[in-house]
């Protein structure tokens, strides 16, 4: 068995089946990373059965509502989703503390936090072991392509407006299918570089499905975001994600 279980401890919360396909059961859990406990918010498909997983990374914001409300539509979508809280229960209510928070986040322990909630997935019986992905936004982006780097397990890889490897050697070691989707105005993420990431993809023989949306600048696809939300973007990189999570998911 390639993973290993881990404890968890659970803290059973509401069904809900707001904004998703299907009824879906979500809860609060707390689970070890390393020596750490620490906090998740999960949300699976309410009908019994096997799902492929996703791990779900929030943005610089930390685990907000917002990211929650993604973690339920993506279990209505008939995946087990766990939100993994990389910032120990602390969100932001400014950019500057979410800034903080994000370079304060240090890599090798966000990268073993997603791992940790990887490996409970994969201990869960209503999981398909071999089908599992992620997905995140901003900073969760870049953390979600980090996973691929280092997960040679990782069966799909979602990054909304993250920022991209650039080591070569690095790339060489991503297995994993990757959606990339950025915003053509992002001034955080540049556009020049989403499209330097897709060239070293291919180049290195990976696959690579890249959208950048016109009009659409950094952090769009959040609601909350009310000077730079696009809802048309939003709409369609919804149905790509969904699209593109089902080919190689399920």
């Amino acid at each position: 068995m390639r993973r290993i279980a881990v404890l968890v401890g659970w803290s059973l919360l509401a069904i809900t089946a707001t904004a998703v396909a299907g009824p879906v059961k979500t809860q609060d859990i707390t689970f070890l990373s390393g020596s750490e406990t620490i906090a998740g918010y999960l949300a699976t498909p309410a009908t019994p059965g096997k799902y492929p997983a996703l791990v779900v990374i929030h943005d610089d914001w930390g685990l907000t509502d917002w990211v929650k409300e993604q973690t339920r539509k993506l279990a209505g979508q008939g995946y087990v989703a766990l939100a993994v809280d990389l910032y120990r229960g602390q969100t932001a209510y400014d950019p500057a503390l979410a800034y903080d928070l994000m370079i304060g986040t240090p890599r090798d322990r966000a990268l073993r936090d997603l791992e940790a909630a990887i490996h409970l997935l994969y201990a869960r019986p209503d999981v398909v072991k071999e089908k599992m992905g992620a997905i995140g936004w901003s900073a969760g982006g870049k953390w979600s392509l980090q996973l691929a780097v280092t997960d040679p397990f990782l069966a799909a890889c979602v990054s909304n407006y993250g920022s991209v490897p650039t080591d070569p050697a690095d790339i060489q070691k991503i297995n994993a299918p990757v959606l990339g989707i950025f915003g053509a105005d992002d001034r955080s993420v540049l556009a020049t570089d989403a499209y330097a990431f897709e060239d070293a993809m291919k180049n290195a023989h990976k696959s690579i499905d890249l959208k950048i949306y016109r009009h659409a600048g950094h952090d769009f696809e959040n609601s909350g975001n009310r000077l730079g939300f696009n809802e048309d973007a939003t709409a369609d990189a919804w149905r790509r994600t969904v699209a593109f999570l089902d080919q190689h998911l399920k």
